[in-house]
């Protein structure tokens, strides 16, 4: 993925975990094993409203783990339209607080 800009307090882990979650559902429907999400930043951006808001450790050289999730469709075959948030469990995810600027 290449957005032309990116808000780097809120927008990349969403782009991260929506557009992650879209590939791993597309695989699944289609009976194929995910590969790499590959997420290119264009512009980089730090909002104003951002300053001070950054959470523990975001400027630190060390990555913190990334979150994952389980499959809990009971199904063994099923159509994309048809798939639900309570077919996937969310596991190891750390909420970012942080305000929404419009």
């Amino acid at each position: 993925m290449y957005p032309r800009s990116a808000d780097m307090g809120l927008g990349v882990p969403f782009n991260i975990a929506s557009y992650g979650l879209l590939t791993y559902t597309i695989a699944h429907v289609c009976d194929l094993v995910p590969g790499d999400f590959i997420h290119v930043l264009g512009r980089p951006m730090f909002i104003a409203i951002m300053s001070g808001q950054a959470p523990a450790g975001a400027a630190s050289e060390t990555a913190e783990a990334f979150s994952n999730f389980e499959d809990q469709s009971r199904e063994e075959e099923y159509r994309f339209l048809c798939v639900v948030a309570s077919d996937f469990k969310l596991i190891g995810y750390e909420k970012i607080e942080m305000k929404m600027g419009v």
